[in-house]
């Protein structure tokens, strides 16, 4: 199946869409996708002068966009919006940068009427760069 729009799936919209494009889905299951960093994204020029570098937290907002697809597009949710309900165990394994585009995985362990959880992962390259277990509630959007 072809590539989703994901600006069909989440209500989210620049500056703050983070994800790409999503590549694969299975609704209320999975998604995996990609984030695109071109470098010009703002927050690059003040994190860090010199040394541009994604922010651990938008890594994490990256993976709870594209797990927010994987929801959004299971026929039982529309109409709702997930909201983080909490973040465990979130790890940091290598910096990104500009021009690297970030692999996003994530799996949703359980969802159900009013919350939900699920497994996120970002790498580059093949090489992981974040892990996190995300917590979500839904919401009446």
């Amino acid at each position: 199946m072809a590539p989703w729009e994901i600006d069909e799936l989440i209500p989210h919209r620049p500056p703050f869409l983070l994800v790409s494009e999503v590549t694969q889905l299975e609704p209320g299951v999975m998604a995996k996708g990609r984030w695109q960093l071109t470098g010009d994204e703002s927050f690059f020029a003040g994190h860090f002068p010199g040394r541009p570098t994604l922010p651990g937290v938008l890594m994490v907002e990256s993976l709870a966009q594209l797990g927010a697809a994987a929801v959004l597009a299971d026929g039982r949710f529309a109409g709702k919006l997930p909201l983080f309900g909490g973040i465990d165990r979130a790890r940091f394994r290598r910096q990104v940068v500009p021009g690297d585009t970030l692999e996003l995985s994530v799996t949703l362990s359980h969802l159900s009427a009013r919350a939900g959880r699920g497994h996120g992962e970002a790498a580059v390259g093949g090489e992981r760069a974040c892990e996190v277990d995300l917590l979500f509630v839904l919401a009446t959007a």
